[in-house]
């Protein structure tokens, strides 16, 4: 059984790019969502394994959408893929319950071994 990812980003070319690199590597990518409301809403529907998150999203900010989601799901695994590089923001990332951060641009093979690593740690 595939494991499945939700991937919430706020530009869609970014969302293919991943969807691409997931489905590539045997992963299922159940959903997509530009802002928190439609992240939380979709993991609601879908439970996915994995959410990989944005720090900028369209109408709220990566971390609001990491909060409502582990305040549904306090085991939910999320990984931060975004191209803020501020320290702040990294920090803030994991201590509200990010697993990971990953800076973009990135290189496929960080993206799928961050969640290898999440999904068999978590």
């Amino acid at each position: 059984m595939k494991n499945k990812i939700l991937i919430v980003d706020d530009a869609m070319l970014m969302r293919i790019m991943l969807r691409d690199i997931f489905e590539a590597s045997s992963f299922q990518v159940v959903g997509e969502a530009e802002d928190a409301e439609q992240a939380l809403q979709i993991y609601k529907e879908t439970h996915p394994d994995l959410v990989t998150m944005d720090i900028t999203l369209t109408s709220s900010s990566g971390i609001d959408a990491i909060t409502m989601i582990l305040d549904y799901d306090r085991d939910a695994r999320i990984i931060v893929i975004s191209a803020l590089e501020q320290r702040n923001v990294v920090m803030e990332a994991l201590r509200v319950g990010a697993r990971d951060f990953i800076i973009k641009p990135f290189e496929e093979n960080r993206v799928i071994e961050s969640v290898r690593d999440v999904l068999c740690y978590a």
